[in-house]
C-alpha cells in the first residue's frame, strides 16, 4: 500500500473528500432536471480511487511485501484471492485494512446506487463489501464498517418488503457492536478515516459519537423491523432506547424526536403504563420547545421557508397535544372500567378498596420503572419532571382526581383545536371534539349530582350537534354516522338521568307536566338521531338494505332496539297516540328478530338485545290488545 504521506495517497485522500462533498453538500443544489448529477460525478471518483487501490495491492504482491512469508509467486490459498489475506488475521492487520478500504469503496459505491435509485447495483456493492469484511474478524479498524453495511443493507431489503432478511442484517449489526463493545470498547475507526492524512484523523471523542450514532440507527431500524413483525413490545423497547440516545448524543431534530416520543407513548397507553406514556409525552413537549417559537403570522407571509416552518411547528405541536388528549382519555376510561358496577355506576364498595390498596402499595416497582425510562440530560430532567408533576399517572378513584385528568385534557384539546380547524381538517377537528365529548362523558361517571352530570352530556351536546347537522352527508357520511349515534346515545343518557332526578324528588308516582315534557323531548330527541342513522343506511330511493354490512351490523341492530325502547317508553295522556307509539315500539323489535332468524351470523353480535326483543315480541301485542279494548270501550 502507499506511504500514507506519499504524493498518491494524498491523491487518493483528495478524491474520496471531493466525493463526499459531491455526496452530502452538492448534490443538494442539483437541478430537478437532473436530480443524480453531483453523485455520478461520485460515483466516478469512488471508481477511480477504487482502481488505485488495487493498484497498490498489487504493486506490494509483486514486491513481496506482506505476503505472510509467502514467495511473490505462490499462489494464495483459499479465502485469500481478494483481501490478500486468511480468515484468521485480525482486522487491524496490513492485510484487513487493504480489505477494510477496498470495502468501506464497495460500501459507498453501494449507497451512491441506491440513492440513485439502481438497488440491486446497489446491493451487489453492499454485498461485496460484507464478503470482503468476513474474512477479518471485527476490530477497532472495521467493526464501524460492519455496522454500515449491514444497516444500508437491512433498510435495503425492508423497502423490499422482505422484513426477516433485513431483520437478519440488523440483529448481526447488533451482535456486532455488542461483542466489540464487551472485547475491546475503545473508539473504532470512522469509515471516513480509511481516506484521511494523519494530520486530519478524528479525536476519540469524534470517533465514539460517530460510531454510537451508527448503532443508534441501527436500533431505530430494527424498531421498525419489529414493529412490521408484530413484535409490538420489543418494537417499543428498541423505540424507546434509540430516542434515548439520540438525546445523549445530541444528534436528533427537536419536532421530529418529539413527535416520535409523543408516538410512543400511545403504546404505553394502550399497555396501561401511564407513567412511561407520560414520561414520553412530557418529554416530547419539553423537546419540541427546543425547536424555538413558530414564525409570526406576518413573518411567514413575507418568506415561504418561513411559512412552511411556522406550518410544520404549529402542526406537530397540535398532534403532540392530540397524544396528551388520548393519555388524559385513556387513563379516565380505564380507571371508569375497574369501578363500574354491573350497570354502569360507580361501585363504592371497589372504590374504597382500591383506594385502600394504592396506599399500600410499595414504589419501589415504580423506582425501577422510572429510572430505566428517563429521557434527556441534566438540563432537561428538571423540566420533564415539573410538566409530570402537572397530571397524575395513577389511575383516578374520584370526582376530584378525575377533574384534574379532564382538565389538563381539555386544555390540550384547545391547543389542538388552534390548528385543526374546521375549515381544513373537518376529519381531524370533528375527532378532537369526539374526544372532548369523550372526556366530559368519563368525567359524568364520578359526578354524583344527577344534575350537574345531566349538564355535562348537554355540554357533549352542544359542541356535537351543530356540527352533525352541517356536516356534508355525500362527503362525510361515516363520520355523520358516527356523530349520529353518539348524540342519540347523549340523549338517551339525558332522558334516564332526568328521570330518575324526577322521582328522586317528586312526592308520588305522578310526574308534573315539565317534567313529562322534558323527558318526551329528550326520548324524541334520542329516537330521532337513530333513526337518521338507520336512514343513512337505506338505499338514496330509500330502501332498507337486505344485508348489513359486518361494520355496521351491530350500530344498525342496536339503534332498531334502542328506538323500539324509546317509542315505549313516551309518556302520552292520548291512547291514540299512545297505541301509536306501541305499534312503532313493535315495528322495531320485530325487525331485529326477523333479521336474526334470517342471518344466523347476526346472533352473535346483539345477543343481549335479541333476547329482550324475542320477549318484548311477546309481551307488545297483549298490551296493544289492552290498549285497543280499552279504547273501544271509552268509545
Amino acid at each position: 500500500m502507499a506511504s500514507v504521506n506519499s504524493d498518491e495517497w494524498r491523491a487518493v485522500c483528495h478524491k474520496f473528500t471531493n466525493a463526499q462533498n459531491l455526496t452530502l453538500v452538492e448534490s443538494r443544489n442539483d437541478p430537478e432536471n437532473e436530480p443524480f448529477r453531483s453523485k455520478y460525478k461520485a460515483r466516478e471518483l469512488l471508481a477511480e480511487i477504487y482502481c488505485a487501490l488495487k493498484s497498490f495491492e498489487a504493486g506490494e504482491e509483486e514486491s513481496g511485501a506482506d505476503s505472510g512469508g509467502r514467495p511473490p509467486t505462490e499462489p494464495p490459498v483459499d479465502g485469500q484471492r481478494e483481501a490478500g489475506f486468511g480468515p484468521g488475521f485480525g482486522g487491524d492487520s496490513p492485510a484487513g485494512l487493504r480489505a477494510a478500504r477496498l470495502g468501506a469503496i464497495e460500501y459507498y459505491l453501494g449507497v451512491n446506487h441506491v440513492d440513485t435509485e439502481e438497488l440491486s447495483a446497489g446491493q451487489e456493492h453492499l454485498m461485496n463489501c460484507i464478503k470482503l469484511l468476513e474474512r477479518c474478524s471485527v476490530s477497532s479498524e472495521n467493526v464501524s464498517l460492519f455496522i454500515h453495511a449491514r444497516n444500508q443493507l437491512g433498510i435495503l431489503w425492508a423497502g423490499r418488503n422482505e422484513t426477516e432478511t433485513s431483520q437478519g442484517f440488523l440483529e448481526t449489526a447488533e451482535s456486532n457492536y455488542q461483542r466489540y463493545m464487551k472485547e475491546d470498547g475503545s473508539p473504532p475507526t470512522d469509515m471516513t478515516e480509511y481516506f484521511t492524512t494523519e494530520e486530519n484523523l478524528l479525536t476519540h471523542q469524534e470517533r465514539t459519537k460517530r460510531f454510537e450514532l451508527a448503532y443508534t440507527h441501527t436500533m431505530y431500524y430494527l424498531a421498525q423491523v419489529y414493529k412490521n413483525l408484530g413484535e409490538t413490545e420489543r418494537a417499543a423497547t428498541y423505540c424507546h432506547s434509540t430516542l434515548q440516545r439520540q438525546l445523549q448524543l445530541n444528534q436528533f431534530s427537536p419536532m421530529e424526536w418529539a413527535l416520535n416520543a409523543a408516538t410512543l407513548s400511545q403504546y404505553y397507553i394502550t399497555k396501561g403504563l401511564y407513567m412511561e406514556g407520560r414520561h414520553c409525552l412530557s418529554a416530547a413537549t419539553v423537546v419540541s420547545d427546543l425547536a424555538g417559537e413558530a414564525p409570526s403570522e406576518a413573518a411567514a407571509q413575507e418568506s415561504e421557508a418561513e411559512s412552511e416552518r411556522r406550518e410544520q411547528l404549529r402542526q406537530k405541536r397540535a398532534e403532540i397535544a392530540r397524544c396528551w388528549i388520548k393519555y388524559c382519555l385513556n387513563l379516565l376510561q380505564d380507571s371508569k372500567k375497574l369501578l363500574e358496577d354491573s350497570i354502569g355506576e360507580l361501585d363504592t364498595d371497589r372504590q374504597e378498596a382500591m383506594k385502600m390498596a394504592r396506599r399500600r402499595e410499595e414504589d419501589e416497582e415504580e423506582k425501577g420503572r422510572k429510572s430505566a425510562l428517563l429521557f434527556g440530560s441534566e438540563d432537561t430532567f428538571d423540566s420533564i419532571a415539573s410538566l409530570e408533576e402537572k397530571v397524575c399517572c395513577s389511575l383516578p378513584l374520584d370526582f376530584t382526581e378525575a377533574r384534574a385528568v379532564f382538565l389538563v385534557g381539555q386544555n390540550y384539546v384547545t391547543q389542538a383545536k388552534e390548528y385543526f380547524e374546521m375549515d381544513g381538517y373537518v376529519t381531524d377537528h370533528v375527532e378532537i371534539l369526539q374526544d372532548h365529548s369523550a372526556l366530559f362523558r368519563s368525567l359524568a361517571f364520578y359526578e354524583e349530582d344527577l344534575e350537574r352530570r345531566c349538564k355535562m352530556h348537554k355540554r357533549r351536546v352542544d359542541m356535537l350537534e351543530p356540527i352533525c347537522n352541517d356536516l356534508n352527508a355525500q362527503y362525510y357520511l361515516m363520520i355523520r354516522r358516527q356523530m349520529m349515534f353518539e348524540l342519540a346515545e347523549i340523549y338517551n343518557e339525558m332522558m334516564d338521568l332526568k328521570l330518575t332526578l324526577a322521582n328522586r324528588q317528586a312526592d308520588s308516582e305522578t310526574l308534573d307536566s315539565h317534567t313529562i315534557k322534558k323527558f318526551n323531548h329528550l326520548c324524541s330527541a334520542s329516537a330521532k338521531y337513530f333513526q337518521m342513522f338507520l336512514d343513512s343506511l337505506c338505499s338514496p330511493e330509500g330502501k332498507i338494505p337486505e344485508h348489513l354490512e359486518e361494520e355496521v351490523l351491530r350500530p344498525a341492530l342496536v339503534a332498531r332496539f334502542r328506538v323500539a325502547r324509546l317509542y315505549s317508553r313516551l309518556i302520552s295522556s292520548s291512547p291514540s297516540a299512545q297505541l301509536e307509539n306501541l305499534d312503532k315500539s313493535l315495528e322495531h323489535y320485530t325487525y331485529v328478530v326477523q333479521y336474526c332468524e334470517a342471518h344466523p351470523e347476526a346472533v352473535a353480535a346483539v345477543e343481549t338485545e335479541l333476547e329482550l326483543s324475542k320477549e318484548m315480541v311477546g309481551l307488545l301485542p297483549l298490551k296493544i290488545n289492552r290498549l285497543k279494548a280499552k279504547m273501544a270501550a271509552n268509545n
